[in-house]
């Protein structure tokens, strides 16, 4: 994982929070009091200490720093994924004096860096202001900066969260999880559960506690 915008130790804690299911602002500021906490954060700890994940947090971090750390990585452990959080932190080689022509270099070193490596890569992007102003599900040509994204990549995902777009919004916490793009597959969406104090996503059908929800309303992964 590449993480430009946090730290490791913020990262870290989004993660423990998620996999041990532990409220994250009461594990950032200590304030966990139950028993059953302490034994999942135990239990989490453990497996993610022993998980093969890798973490490098500089800012400004460059192509070439990437590709080089990736490249030891598979050499000395294998690779099965790249993350980078998010593209429009990174460095490029040059200056540029337009945005649009930085964004659209990193996209297609990291679109490079996929194909030499043969890794999947994740990149995470910013959305155009446009979208506020406009209002409505993100579109293809939200994302910040390049239409360069949009053509290297060969999936793009968005998630839309309709209660912090409208807040009258019936339901809260639902994440529509949008496939705008599949160069290989079908689009489409599918709804999920997004539990913030626990920085997870989870199937609305899984989530008892909420109320109002039909069963099945999100969809089905088997279309994708």
């Amino acid at each position: 994982i590449f993480s430009l915008e946090m730290n490791t130790q913020q990262l870290v804690d989004r993660m423990l929070s998620a996999e041990a299911r532990v409220n994250a602002w009461k594990l950032r500021t200590g304030k966990l009091s139950l028993d059953e906490d302490f034994d999942k954060l135990r239990n989490s700890l453990d497996r993610l200490s022993k998980a093969p994940v890798f973490i490098d947090d500089q800012s400004g971090n460059t192509i070439m720093k990437m590709r080089s750390a990736a490249r030891k990585l598979k050499s000395e452990h294998g690779l099965g994924l790249i993350i980078v959080d998010y593209l429009q932190l990174m460095n490029t080689s040059r200056h540029y004096d337009s945005m649009v022509n930085q964004v659209t270099e990193i996209s297609h070193s990291l679109k490079g860096l996929a194909k030499d490596l043969d890794v999947p890569v994740i990149a995470l992007s910013q959305l155009s202001r446009a979208l506020e102003a406009r209002g409505g599900k993100p579109k293809l040509s939200d994302l910040r900066d390049s239409g360069s994204i949009e053509q290297d990549a060969d999936v793009v995902m968005f998630i839309h969260r309709e209660d912090k777009m409208d807040k009258n919004a019936e339901k809260t916490n639902i994440a529509e999880i949008i496939v705008e793009k599949h160069r290989n597959g079908p689009v489409g969406a599918i709804k999920l559960y997004f539990d913030e104090e626990k920085s997870t996503f989870m199937s609305i059908d899984k989530h008892h506690d909420y109320e109002g929800m039909p069963r099945n309303a999100g969809g089905n992964f088997e279309d994708f």
